[in-house]
């Protein structure tokens, strides 16, 4: 049996072989993660932070308690005042989809059916986020992002 020599051309090679995939690998997990994520909540912060302690007071005065589930198809979107009586807003509307990319996003149609604002909608399972807008009577604006998981079984 006979062994060839450990040669500074090999020593280099192998270490040259390592930190290339080291470096491939990295450079396609950076590439995925700005392709797939597109980072922006809003246009400005600076301009959108303005106004954020006198919408929030706002927003809290309101007293609504808001929750949402998905189940076979229907997302129900329940908004409720301080006493639970169901909140029929002068518009509700929001972006459903899933919370590190766009590519899932819909705009559910809701309808009141008395208890809830209910909207048909197709999801898989998994995390879910509804980025909810819904307008009150007085005008003042109520945002919130509700995360809804949906099991397989659901």
């Amino acid at each position: 049996m006979t062994t060839k020599p450990l040669t500074g051309r090999k020593v280099f090679l192998i270490t040259a072989s390592a930190f290339g995939v080291i470096i491939a690998v990295n450079v396609t997990l950076a590439v995925q993660a700005v392709r797939t994520f597109p980072g922006v909540e809003v246009k400005n912060s600076y301009v959108a932070s303005q106004n954020f302690d006198a919408d929030r007071e706002a927003q809290l005065a309101l007293g609504w308690q808001v929750s949402a589930t998905i189940k076979d198809g229907e997302l129900l979107l329940s908004i409720r005042d301080t006493s639970g009586v169901p909140v029929v807003p002068q518009s509700v509307s929001g972006t459903l989809g899933r919370a590190t990319t766009v590519a899932y996003d819909s705009t559910p149609e809701f309808s009141f059916d008395g208890q809830n604002h209910v909207a048909r909608v197709e999801v898989t399972p998994g995390n879910w986020n509804l980025r909810l807008v819904a307008v009150a009577e007085d005008g003042t604006e109520f945002r919130q992002r509700i995360p809804i998981w949906v099991r397989s079984d659901a």
